[in-house]
């Protein structure tokens, strides 16, 4: 099923029955198990990283680094079927109004304002691509839609200026060429607003460019219509939500459940295309406004919970609780990486993948996830089988008080600290951290090695930002001046050896150990050496860390260093290294 440039036949790649179960955690989810608490313990997390986590979603009700980054937040955190975190902190309505002109706001008294609960309504805003991605490939699986296939063959309106080559899976991949957004809310009626998209073209040569834009889930949603002659919001209650038992998910939420929902913005121009005053209760997008509140890239409303019953459900292979929302293959369409033509957009089908810049040391290759405006996140990660939700009002009382994705990013990395990385004997090994900007060196003492065929051998574990972050193993004849020492890992599980002959690694290895060898080679023979270790991240953002266990060097006939030899262990030196058991 890699669809990497050629034509993907999704119907040969569905297994035949729909109820099949092809592993144990389908299987187990087939059998109607569902989510519950439970201890960090009972989900294989750290219990002091996993109220870390809390602690720093709560960090950005204060100033940030003037305003609060939103007023009030619930963060759910699980691992496997055990949710053991679910916390709510702050306000969900604080703010009655907005002064653009001084910045300033009225709040509501306090006993009219409402404290954020765990079962806070959430406007999703760009979750809400989720949903309707899902909605598509789910009519990929009934043969009504091909992925490769051109939109206009559904929407014959969609044509004129190159748009008659756009494909769906551009649409699902935001590689469409279309520009980010159109103000459908300027125009006064449906007819209108229809027009306006029809008369969009093509920025650039659909399948040239990776740009995200509304418009593409928007007509996506059209497509949907089409098809099966459903709406959108019904399309969700029938085929995710009432399947799933998502009881609070659903766009244009009734007006019962205003007091259990998130205030968003007040709206006024300049800074909001229209002039609402407080948003609460309705959606806040602009567009998805105009369209009646239901939107194929905004409107969804839900819960942190119903959002960590979706996560569990796709970790499932689709289906929860007995209940089968997509076959597994299908899955894998929303984790598999479309997108390689344009590196640092990884993007399956809606899902963006491998973001570090919103899913911090959460993100791999095989992370999937996406952020919505209003300051909404869900982050998916296969490889630890584990997923988080943070959910903010964070455009509440105006978007401009808050910008980019710190709280994500911090609450990802605290989680991602949760997921412990063990070593095979047990024990405690060496650990970079993840802070942005660090280093550190694990220096070994002057060696002499006595032949040519001395090895330094050593295990590692390694999760760095690409090119932003590294492993590297260096030689130096007087401790000042260093040069790479080439080296091979090779994975504990087996395989071949992959070479390094930068003396450096970087990326992601697979959350599994390897066996580092690096030979010293007849120019060191009969000369004294140091050897270290050093690792480095350059950028804003980092992974999960580098370990290294038990670090020896040897030649045939002697043993010239071991870590784990009590004579030899206070011989190395470490700066910027911790030993750490997790």
């Amino acid at each position: 099923m890699l669809a990497l440039g050629g034509v993907l036949v999704l119907h040969a790649a569905l297994p035949g029955p729909a109820g099949a179960a092809g592993n144990p955690a389908e299987r187990r989810a087939l059998q109607g198990l569902r989510l519950r608490y439970g201890s960090a313990r009972q989900a294989g997390l750290l219990e002091s990283h996993l109220e870390g986590v809390a602690d720093e979603a709560r960090r950005f009700l204060g100033p940030s680094p003037e305003h609060p980054y939103y007023a009030g937040a619930v963060v759910l955190a699980g691992r496997g079927r055990t949710i053991a975190l679910h916390r709510a902190m702050g306000e969900a309505v604080r703010y009655a109004d907005y002064d653009g002109r001084t910045d300033r706001v009225r709040e509501f008294p306090a006993a009219e304002r409402i404290a954020m609960t765990e079962d806070t309504v959430f406007d999703l805003a760009s979750l809400t691509k989720l949903f309707t991605s899902i909605l598509a490939v789910q009519q990929m699986e009934r043969g009504q839609l091909e992925l490769e296939a051109p939109v206009r063959r559904y929407l014959p309106e969609f044509t004129g200026g190159g748009k008659e080559v756009i494909t769906v899976r551009q649409l699902l991949t935001h590689t469409s060429g279309l520009r980010s957004w159109a103000p459908f809310y300027k125009e006064s009626t449906r007819e209108g607003r229809l027009r306006l998209l029809w008369s969009v073209r093509p920025q650039e040569t659909p399948g040239t460019v990776y740009r995200y834009s509304d418009l593409n889930l928007i007509t996506l949603q059209l497509l949907l219509e089409q098809i099966t002659d459903r709406t959108l919001d019904v399309l969700l209650h029938d085929e995710i939500t009432a399947p799933l038992g998502m009881q609070r998910t659903r766009y244009n939420p009734p007006l019962s459940w205003r007091r259990v929902t998130a205030a968003t913005e007040v709206q006024r121009p300049p800074w909001s295309g229209l002039d609402r005053g407080l948003v609460w209760g309705e959606v806040h997008d602009e567009n998805a406004y105009a369209l009646g509140g239901v939107a194929g890239h905004a409107g969804v409303f839900g819960t942190a919970w119903d959002l960590a019953v979706l996560a569990r459900a796709l970790l499932d292979g689709g289906v929860y609780a007995g209940r089968r929302i997509l076959r597994p293959a299908s899955v894998e369409l929303l984790f598999t990486d479309y997108n390689t033509a344009f590196p640092g957009d990884d993007h399956g089908l809606g899902f963006e993948l491998y973001q570090h810049w919103y899913m911090g040391a959460m993100a791999t290759p095989h992370s999937a996830g996406h952020t919505g405006f209003t300051g909404t996140s869900l982050v998916l990660d296969p490889s630890t089988d584990s997923f988080l939700v943070l959910l903010g009002n964070s455009v509440h009382p105006v978007r401009t008080w808050r910008a980019g994705s710190a709280p994500r990013v911090a609450v990802g990395n605290r989680f991602a600290r949760a997921v412990p990385v063990r070593t095979r004997h047990g024990g405690a090994a060496w650990f970079s951290g993840i802070q942005p900007g660090a280093s550190g060196t694990l220096t070994l003492p002057p060696l002499t090695p006595a032949t040519a065929a001395a090895r330094l051998r050593c295990a590692v574990w390694w999760d760095t930002v690409p090119g932003e972050g590294a492993l590297h193993l260096e030689a130096s004849a007087d401790g000042e001046h260093w040069e790479p020492l080439p080296f091979s890992t090779v994975r504990s599980t087996g395989g071949a050896p992959e070479q390094w002959p930068r003396g450096s690694v970087s990326g992601w290895s697979g959350r599994t150990w390897h066996r580092l060898e690096a030979p010293l080679t007849a120019a060191w023979s009969g000369r004294e050496v140091r050897l270290r270790l050093r690792h480095t991240a350059t950028g804003r953002y980092v992974g999960r860390g580098i370990y290294v266990d038990i670090v020896r060097v040897s030649e045939p006939a002697r043993l010239l260093f071991a870590e784990d030899r009590p004579a030899d262990a206070p011989r190395l030196e470490a700066i910027g290294w911790t030993r750490s058991t997790d």
